[in-house]
Protein backbone atom coordinates (compact mmCIF):
# COMPACT_ATOMS: atom_id res chain seq x y z
CA UNK A 1 0.00 0.00 0.00
CA UNK A 2 0.97 3.26 -0.65
CA UNK A 3 1.75 6.23 1.37
CA UNK A 4 -0.54 8.43 0.31
CA UNK A 5 -2.82 6.52 -2.00
CA UNK A 6 -4.11 3.38 -1.89
CA UNK A 7 -5.93 2.19 -5.02
CA UNK A 8 -8.11 -1.25 -4.07
CA UNK A 9 -9.87 -3.33 -7.43
CA UNK A 10 -13.23 -5.82 -6.85
CA UNK A 11 -12.70 -8.85 -8.77
CA UNK A 12 -16.09 -9.85 -7.98
CA UNK A 13 -17.18 -6.72 -10.15
CA UNK A 14 -14.98 -7.55 -13.12
CA UNK A 15 -17.09 -10.69 -14.55
CA UNK A 16 -15.47 -10.04 -18.44
CA UNK A 17 -11.95 -10.39 -18.31
CA UNK A 18 -11.77 -9.86 -22.24
CA UNK A 19 -10.69 -5.94 -21.54
CA UNK A 20 -7.99 -6.74 -18.52
CA UNK A 21 -5.05 -5.74 -20.90
CA UNK A 22 -6.92 -2.69 -22.26
CA UNK A 23 -7.72 -1.86 -18.43
CA UNK A 24 -4.23 -2.22 -17.28
CA UNK A 25 -2.71 0.16 -20.57
CA UNK A 26 -5.30 2.88 -19.21
CA UNK A 27 -2.54 4.78 -16.10
CA UNK A 28 -0.62 6.22 -17.26
CA UNK A 29 1.81 6.02 -14.48
CA UNK A 30 1.60 2.75 -14.51
CA UNK A 31 -0.15 1.08 -11.06
CA UNK A 32 -1.80 -1.70 -12.46
CA UNK A 33 -0.55 -5.36 -14.16
CA UNK A 34 -2.15 -8.61 -15.55
CA UNK A 35 -1.32 -11.32 -13.07
CA UNK A 36 -2.97 -14.73 -13.22
CA UNK A 37 -5.11 -13.34 -16.18
CA UNK A 38 -6.80 -10.68 -13.64
CA UNK A 39 -5.93 -6.92 -13.04
CA UNK A 40 -3.64 -6.10 -10.00
CA UNK A 41 -2.31 -3.85 -8.33
CA UNK A 42 1.50 -2.83 -8.39
CA UNK A 43 1.25 -1.62 -4.55
CA UNK A 44 5.04 0.10 -4.66
CA UNK A 45 3.45 2.38 -7.86
CA UNK A 46 0.32 3.56 -5.82
CA UNK A 47 1.40 7.01 -4.66
CA UNK A 48 2.46 7.82 -8.67
CA UNK A 49 -1.42 8.17 -9.09
CA UNK A 50 -2.16 11.73 -10.35
CA UNK A 51 -6.06 11.51 -9.58
CA UNK A 52 -6.82 11.60 -13.16
CA UNK A 53 -9.98 8.50 -12.81
CA UNK A 54 -8.65 6.96 -16.40
CA UNK A 55 -9.19 3.27 -14.14
CA UNK A 56 -12.51 4.39 -12.64
CA UNK A 57 -13.99 4.90 -16.10
CA UNK A 58 -12.22 1.88 -18.15
CA UNK A 59 -12.94 -0.81 -14.89
CA UNK A 60 -16.13 -2.11 -14.79
CA UNK A 61 -18.50 -0.50 -12.58
CA UNK A 62 -17.41 0.07 -8.70
CA UNK A 63 -14.15 -2.15 -9.75
CA UNK A 64 -11.43 0.39 -8.65
CA UNK A 65 -11.72 2.40 -5.70
CA UNK A 66 -9.08 5.11 -5.21
CA UNK A 67 -8.30 6.07 -1.77
CA UNK A 68 -6.60 9.27 -0.53
CA UNK A 69 -4.95 8.05 2.62
CA UNK A 70 -3.81 11.59 3.66
CA UNK A 71 -7.82 12.50 4.04
CA UNK A 72 -9.03 9.71 4.93
CA UNK A 73 -11.25 9.68 1.91
CA UNK A 74 -12.50 7.84 -0.70
CA UNK A 75 -12.68 9.01 -4.33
Amino acid sequence: MGEFIEVKIDLSECTDMSDVDKWVQVCPVNIFKVEDNQPAVIEENEDECTLCMLCVEAFPHDAVTIHKLYENGMI
